[in-house]
This record gives C-alpha cells, sequence and structure tokens, in this order.
C-alpha cells in the first residue's frame, strides 16, 4: 500500500519543507499539494527540508483536492474544529489503523487542511475517516507541521504494530474519483427529474455521500449505481413527451 500525504492549500513555504522533511523521517515517499498558496521550491521551503529537497522537488500539484484523490481507494482528513463534523470522528490509532489495512496494491492519503482554516466540509466528505488529535478544547489548531509530525509518527507505529493484517482481496474501495464521477451523473439526473433543485442541491448531495463514505462502498458497486443512473436517465427520455 502506497501513502501520500496531502496539503491543502498551504500558504507558508517553511511548513512545507519542514513536512518534506517529515515524509523523508518516516518513509513517505509521494508529497501531493493542492492549490499551494507559497512556493514550494523556493529557497524558505529547502531551507526547512534539509536533506529532503528531492520530495519537494517530485511533488505533485492539483487543482484541487478531488483531483488529488482521483487514485485513492483509502483517505484520512484531519480536522481540529470542535464543532460537529460531516463524518464521525475518530482518534489517529483508529483512523491510521485503518488506512493500514488497506490492500497492498491500494493508493491511500492522510490529508491536512489550510493552516488557517483547515478542511471544509465538502472536503471532508471526501474522506473514509476524519482524524482528530486530542489537543486542549481551548485552544484545538495545531501548527500543520507539528500535526503531520505527530499523525507520521503514529502510523510508523501503526506500521511497526501487530495489529490486523492488510486485506487481501482484490476490491478494496474504490477509487475517489470513480466515487466522484459516480456522485456527478446522480447529480445531474436528480436534477434533471424535479427530485433536487439548484438552491438545495449540494446540501442534499453532501448527505447522499456522507451514506457512502460511511457504507464503504466499493468499485462493483459504483459500477452498479452508475448502471442504475444510465437506465434511469434513458427511461426517463424515452417517456418525456
Amino acid at each position: 500500500m502506497s501513502l501520500s500525504v496531502v496539503l491543502v492549500e498551504p500558504a507558508g513555504p517553511l511548513n512545507v519543507g519542514s513536512v518534506a522533511r517529515l515524509c523523508a523521517n518516516f518513509g513517505i515517499s509521494q508529497l501531493r499539494l493542492v492549490a499551494p498558496r507559497c512556493d514550494h521550491l523556493g529557497e524558505e521551503a529547502r531551507l526547512m527540508a534539509v536533506h529532503a529537497e528531492a520530495l519537494l522537488e517530485q511533488a505533485q500539484v492539483f487543482p484541487d483536492l478531488s483531483a488529488a484523490l482521483a487514485d485513492c481507494q483509502r483517505v484520512v482528513a484531519t480536522s481540529g474544529r470542535m464543532e460537529e463534523e460531516a463524518l464521525p470522528l475518530s482518534g489517529p490509532r483508529e483512523s491510521l489503523t485503518w488506512l493500514a489495512e488497506a490492500p497492498g496494491h491500494c493508493e491511500a492519503a492522510l490529508v491536512f487542511g489550510r493552516e488557517d482554516r483547515g478542511l471544509s466540509n465538502q472536503e471532508l466528505l471526501q474522506a473514509g475517516r476524519i482524524l482528530r488529535l486530542d489537543t486542549s478544547a481551548a485552544y484545538a489548531s495545531m501548527n500543520l507541521s507539528h500535526a503531520v509530525a505527530i499523525c507520521l509518527h503514529e502510523w510508523q507505529q501503526c506500521q511497526t504494530s501487530d495489529g490486523p493484517e492488510p486485506a487481501s482481496r482484490g476490491d478494496d474501495l474504490c477509487a475517489r474519483g470513480s466515487l466522484e464521477a459516480a456522485l456527478s451523473d446522480a447529480e445531474s439526473l436528480l436534477l434533471e427529474v424535479g427530485f433536487l433543485y439548484p438552491h438545495t442541491a449540494e446540501a442534499r448531495m453532501s448527505k447522499l455521500r456522507a451514506l457512502l463514505q460511511r457504507a464503504q462502498i466499493r468499485e462493483p458497486e459504483v459500477a452498479l449505481l452508475r448502471g442504475m443512473v444510465r437506465q434511469l436517465r434513458w427511461a426517463a427520455q424515452r417517456h418525456c413527451p
């Protein structure tokens, strides 16, 4: 199983460089950046990366989180907010053990949000688990690189401890890109037939996305969903006057 660390719109080059160094410390070879708001190849980032400059240079840059996660079957997103989340919260050991249980051929991702406001609910809904560190309620927000350090240390412990063996079946959770494509098809159809309205579509689709995430939907089930949508669209068009 291959793990990527994903930073969404990082604004601090020192943080990005520090995260690259942490990835090297814990044997993570893939760093993905979503619409970075700083120069991740600049002098400040390289200064903090120390001997991990190659990770900075090889980091993949994506326009949005959906694109960054399109090939990932298992995703854990981090959140420091105290209010109710889109999906149930879990601690680092539970979340990262679930991540480590993925079959060897799978792509997995650990996602960290913006330094100033974290991840939106729509972004959190792209994860199968939401991880929250047990910080003080009086001041829950952590420095980005500090949060990454704690999570990667816990990840290392999950890798070396005698926990559950990775799943061996070939049909692990579907790739994020497949699920998003199926949801996009479903949303278009539901708008066409009047089940959704433009001003409420986002909220109602968020509930559907959360339901499917909790169900841990797999690739054959996504194919079934897309087939149902195609057939329903055909039937609706056939009976249109």
